[in-house]
């Protein structure tokens, strides 16, 4: 495999499918965009993704997860962080951290009239399950290391 060279983060091309959420809850994503810079360069234990939000987008339905961590750093626009502990609004410059097996489910979500422009970083360790508190939905990782997304009880989509 040749190695790219350096990019330029906003010319990558976005994903295809804005979420890998079933519907009802892959709409709600209608509003996000990820660019998948991590896959640009074959990186396999590490995601790195450039994500737009337009005003009313928001970056995942509110999880957490059980091995991953996440960390996202904000580039322009003003989200609104929202976590247990409540709603915060962030600005350019301003990161947050969240360690798998925190049960303190959290994403972003733009209420304002501007795009909001982020990375987000996450490892990508095997064994990682994703839940969510507001939601009838849990996420297991595959041994393809695909999502496997399923209801609460077990129950498949």
């Amino acid at each position: 495999m040749n190695k790219p060279g350096p990019v330029i983060a906003s010319d990558v091309p976005p994903r295809a499918r804005p979420a890998q959420y079933p519907e009802p809850f892959a709409s709600g994503n209608a509003g996000r965009q990820k660019q998948a810079l991590g896959e640009v360069f074959g990186l396999v234990n590490l995601g790195v993704n450039r994500t737009t939000l337009k005003p009313g987008g928001m970056s995942a339905l509110r999880h957490w997860h059980s091995v991953a961590d996440e960390f996202i750093y904000i580039l322009s626009g003003h989200p609104t962080l929202i976590t247990d502990a409540g709603e915060t609004v962030l600005h350019p410059g301003m990161c947050m951290g969240f360690k798998g097996g925190d049960p303190d489910g959290h994403h972003l979500v733009n209420r304002s009239t501007d795009d909001v422009v982020y990375l987000e970083i996450g490892d990508r360790l095997p064994g990682d399950s994703g839940s969510y508190p507001d939601d009838d939905l849990k996420a297991v990782k595959g041994a393809d290391g695909r999502w496997q997304f399923q209801n609460k009880d077990g129950a498949p989509y």
